[in-house]
């Protein structure tokens, strides 16, 4: 029991560590690509190497019994990824960041509004706090500010819900699925694949294949397609599987920590003290969330 709750937690630090570097590639495909376009290659290399890693067919035996994948395709790929984008056009990344890096908070207390968890206990929600004011602190030391632009907040509010939600259909699709890890986040890849094709109309995008002549663009887009989308996804609902959704989704706290030392290593940035405190606050933060307790009913 000991080493499943183990291997929980370092799937979800491995991959918070790769999420908190994506924002690299994302940047450089944005050069030569539009914001849905990149969702559409992400999901869809992402769904063809699950598919080939497990190529039996998956057919829905019914609309109740494939209603939690979907679910989970459309809170946590299609509307989370969405939403994100559209925020950033109305607000600074930073407050974008800020907002969404509450999804933990939305996850544990969806997760007890549907009765699949105990409510959370009071060092989740201090460990909530410690971590947010980290969050602020890291980008403020980047010489960011914030806004109010009320459109990008609640742009930003609905993102982290959807996430929050994502928990939620997770959880259901383990209790109901009766398939194993890969198959399931197949399944949801398929889901939000098949959500997000209708924004390539709504952008009158044409998906120009050519643009992959260039090893970098090609590079990136399977680095984001693969490694941060079909197997950090298999790794995250494989922990959500063994240590929680609420337990998992803390780790989220990590990706601004990740985002800085990746900063530092590979674009030779400098650390403040400012910076160090933030990561500080953070990582005190996501102890005190992890913290077991009896809790409340």
């Amino acid at each position: 029991m000991k080493n499943h709750l183990a291997l929980g937690h370092v799937l979800a630090l491995a991959v918070s560590v790769v999420w908190g570097t994506t924002y690299i590639s994302t940047k450089v495909l944005l050069t030569a690509f539009h914001p849905v376009e990149i969702l559409i290659f992400r999901f869809l290399l992402a769904w063809a190497m699950l598919f080939l890693c497990s190529p039996k067919p998956l057919l829905p035996k019914s609309l109740k019994g494939e209603l939690p994948f979907l679910c989970c395709g459309l809170t946590g790929l299609t509307f989370y990824s969405i939403l994100e984008n559209y925020a950033l056009q109305f607000s600074l990344a930073s407050t974008v960041g800020l907002i969404i890096a509450a999804a933990p908070m939305f996850t544990a207390l969806l997760l007890w509004l549907c009765r699949r968890s105990k409510r959370p206990g009071g060092a989740f929600f201090i460990g909530f706090c410690l971590a947010m004011a980290g969050i602020a602190l890291i980008s403020l030391a980047e010489g960011e500010s914030f806004d109010c632009n009320p459109i990008g907040i609640l742009l930003s509010l609905a993102a982290a819900v959807c996430w929050g939600g994502y928990g939620v259909c997770l959880e259901w699709a383990h209790v109901s699925a009766g398939l194993n890890d890969l198959q399931i986040t197949r399944k949801i890849f398929f889901w939000g694949l098949l959500f997000t094709l209708p924004f390539i109309w709504i952008n009158g995008l044409s998906l120009d294949l050519s643009r992959f002549a260039s090893p970098v663009l090609l590079g990136n887009t399977l680095y984001l397609g693969i490694g941060a989308s079909a197997l950090c996804f298999l790794a995250w609902n494989r922990a959500s599987a063994l240590i929680g959704s609420i337990a998992t989704n803390v780790y989220l706290y990590l990706m601004p920590v990740i985002t800085v030392v990746a900063s530092v290593l590979i674009l030779q940035e400098p650390v403040t003290a400012l910076t160090l405190a933030a990561i500080v606050l953070i990582l005190s933060g996501l102890i005190l969330s992890q913290w077991k307790k009896r809790a409340h009913v």
